[in-house]
């Protein structure tokens, strides 16, 4: 258990502003996305206990934590639209001027908004690949699907953000 103990540590160290900035884009605020990301490691702590050495050592953390937390998501929000996503990092170093300020903090919220107002089956997929960066073989991990479908509905939920949604599918 020492083990287990030492390893969940390195993982919570290593990725634990991954999960909370993947569960913050999933469910739109702080609070919800604290609460997601300590479930997905309590979820985790408690599956490792659990696995075989051999388990573990083939255990691809990255995805397998993202999976974890898009299903605490599902569980926690079934049905529940986020009223916005927080899709911006960092700041910029070089400081515009205040017009220029508003004018992208309106177009991030836009954007932010559109993300969230996505079908979750598109939601969860375009905010694992290009939000969080993860690879198409790893959201696929995350979400349980298949890469084509995963690039089927990164595919769709870019063109439903582009506006081209003439063919809009719902969930």
């Amino acid at each position: 258990m020492e083990g287990v103990d030492r390893l969940f540590e390195r993982m919570v160290h290593e990725h634990q502003d991954r999960v909370f900035a993947t569960s913050l884009a999933m469910t739109g605020n702080r609070h919800d996305a604290e609460e997601v990301a300590q479930d997905t490691f309590l979820r985790a702590y408690r599956a490792l206990a659990t696995y075989s050495p051999e388990r573990i050592s083939e255990l691809k953390e990255r995805a397998w934590l993202h999976q974890i937390a898009v299903n605490v998501v599902r569980n926690r929000v079934r049905g529940v639209k986020p009223s916005i996503v927080e899709l911006n990092g960092s700041e910029s170093d070089h400081s515009p001027g205040p017009e220029a300020q508003a004018m992208e903090r309106m177009q991030i919220d836009e954007l932010a908004t559109r993300v969230a107002e996505l079908p979750a089956r598109y939601r969860e997929a375009v905010v694992l690949r290009h939000v969080r960066e993860l690879s198409y073989a790893e959201v696929a991990v995350a979400l349980g699907q298949p890469v084509g479908t995963v690039k089927a509905n990164v595919h769709r939920g870019l063109k439903l953000l582009r506006g081209d949604d003439h063919d809009r599918v719902d969930e």
